[in-house]
């Protein structure tokens, strides 16, 4: 089986189109494809996808855009002739406000949206590719080995306290179901920071400054996610910024959260004196 995370009808000929953020989540997506034997196309953003990246697909094989030309994504598509897309790795917040380069297609689009944040922009988006035929997959697909399991992954130097860590699980659903973010830090029955607009690293390192013992980072997904975008990701940087925060345990939710390249992810935190658990919800 490719991945428990792809369509039944799935088929294997068509090219499958990576829209590629930042990070190190689409370059992983795309080797797991590549592994595969799988037609694979990319579409990447000017100033925020890994040059690595760009530079591993031949010229007929990819196209840079600016963040906002969604006609041109469309447009895109067509010429690749994909049968399916993926959209992995952010795009940095502040280009909402500072650096986007709305074609008509875009600006119709946010203006027909009375809330803009992810869950509205990256759900209309799929809309639209939904609208010339191609079938946006689940952000999962292909990283089944890099999904978080229920249970004690790393075994850290703290302790960890059932109650609390249900009240940490409480509060990162309840923010998720208002569509703040998708993580918070709780101490003893106290929530220190949640997540917003800015993402996980800036409320990670605002934790850090409370300067506290016990701090538990939750990780979660939205009530009703849609799985095409938005999915929780967990990856080294994280693992780096919650021991620099001196944040020692981190729950994620099982079957949702990434763990990206997940054995480099859970060696790092065993060496920082880190546990990561996952939690079913």
């Amino acid at each position: 089986m490719l991945s428990r995370f792809l369509p039944q009808a799935f088929d294997p000929t068509r090219p499958v189109a990576v829209i590629a953020g930042r990070g190190h989540y689409p370059e992983r997506t795309v080797e797991q494809i590549r592994a595969h034997g799988l037609p694979v196309r990319l579409i990447s953003f000017e100033g925020e996808t890994r040059e690595t990246l760009v530079e591993s697909f031949p010229k007929s094989e990819r196209l840079m855009i600016k963040v906002g030309q969604v006609g041109k994504l469309l447009k895109a598509l067509k010429h690749f002739d994909a049968g399916y897309s993926l959209m992995a790795g952010q795009i940095r917040p502040r280009r909402l406000f500072n650096g986007l380069h709305p074609d008509l297609k875009a600006i119709r689009i946010l203006t027909s949206l009375k809330e803009k944040n992810a869950e509205t922009i990256f759900g209309a988006l799929t809309r639209e590719i939904e609208a010339i035929g191609v079938i946006p997959l689940d952000a999962r697909a292909f990283l089944d080995e890099d999904m978080a399991a229920p249970g004690i992954l790393v075994k850290g130097k703290e302790k960890v306290d059932p109650a609390y860590l249900d009240h940490g699980i409480r509060m990162a659903k309840g923010i998720a179901k208002l569509d703040i973010g998708q993580g918070v830090v709780v101490r003893k029955g106290t929530t220190l920071a949640t997540e917003a607009f800015e993402g996980t690293d800036p409320m990670l390192q605002r934790a850090g400054t409370f300067k506290a013992d016990k701090m538990i980072f939750v990780k979660t997904s939205k009530p009703n996610q849609n799985f095409c975008f938005d999915v929780p990701v967990f990856g080294l940087r994280t693992v780096e910024v919650m021991a620099k925060a001196g944040i020692k345990t981190a729950a994620v939710e099982a079957n949702t959260t990434i763990l990206l390249h997940q054995n480099d992810v859970l060696d790092a935190a065993k060496r920082a004196g880190i546990t990561v658990l996952g939690y079913e919800a």
